[in-house]
């Protein structure tokens, strides 16, 4: 889906990068491969890729992606009614990590959860 949205972007130079070390070096030619379920991934990927002038693709280890990761995870559970569009996620990158030191009681008396806890048993918001 990638390529082909860099497709409809008129993108004519592209750097793809990719967590899986083993399809990357199998999409690059270097790599055969013997799962006949990924032959078809494959040839797809290398008809996409003759659209461009210059297409590069890199291995990056998955422990250097895990923003990538998170927002992949996420945007798999958001469902949008076209299936080819996905909405645009904002990300801020902070100086200094965000986290809470100290909780105070609510003023209800109830713990900080109990709204959570409330909506995971009915199913509704408070």
């Amino acid at each position: 889906m990638g390529l082909n949205l860099a497709i409809d972007m008129n993108i004519q130079e592209l750097l793809v990068i990719g967590d899986s070390d083993l399809l990357v070096h199998q999409v690059q030619g270097e790599w055969d491969t013997k799962n006949t379920k990924i032959l078809s991934y494959l040839y797809h990927v290398h008809k996409l890729m003759k659209r461009f002038t210059k297409i590069e693709f890199k291995h990056v280890p998955r422990i250097q992606n895990e923003l990538v990761d998170a927002l992949a995870t996420l945007s798999s559970i958001i469902q949008h009614p076209d299936k080819n569009f996905i909405d645009p996620i904002t990300v801020k990158i902070h100086n200094q990590p965000a986290y809470c030191a100290h909780v105070e009681e609510e003023m209800d008396g109830k713990p900080w959860f109990h709204d959570i806890k409330e909506y995971l048993a009915r199913g509704e918001y408070p």
